[in-house]
C-alpha cells in the first residue's frame, strides 16, 4: 500500500507535455503535406478536366469503359462506345483523357 500511495503522488517531469504538444503538430503539418495537400491538388485538377470536355474528345470513365464524347449536358455526357451505340453516363464518371492515358502506359 506504501508503495502505491507513493507512485500515485508522484508528479511527472516538468516540460514533458510541452514536447507531446511539438510532436502532436509536427505529425500534423508532415500529415498535410504528404497526404491531404496532393489529394486536394488531384481532385482540382479532375474538376478542371471535366470542365474542359468537349465534344469529340476521346475520354475513359472510371468503370474503364473507352469512348468519344458525342453530347454534353449540364450533369450528363452522351458517349458513343462502338459504332452507332450510345450511352448516357455521369459527368462525374468521366475519368481521364484517354490519350493521356495511352501516353502514361507507354512510358511504364
Amino acid at each position: 500500500m506504501n508503495f502505491m500511495t507513493v507512485f500515485l503522488l508522484q508528479t511527472p517531469a516538468a516540460g514533458g507535455g510541452s514536447l507531446i504538444w511539438i510532436m502532436l503538430i509536427a505529425m500534423l503539418v508532415i500529415m498535410y503535406f504528404f497526404m491531404i495537400r496532393p489529394q486536394n491538388k488531384k481532385q482540382k485538377e479532375i474538376a478542371n478536366f471535366r470542365k474542359s470536355l468537349q465534344v469529340n474528345q476521346k475520354v475513359i470513365t472510371a468503370g474503364g469503359i473507352h469512348g468519344v464524347i458525342k453530347e454534353i449536358n449540364d450533369s450528363d455526357v452522351i458517349l458513343e462506345i462502338a459504332s452507332n451505340v450510345k450511352i448516357r453516363i455521369d459527368k462525374n464518371s468521366i475519368f481521364a483523357a484517354a490519350a493521356d492515358a495511352n501516353s502514361t502506359q507507354a512510358a511504364k
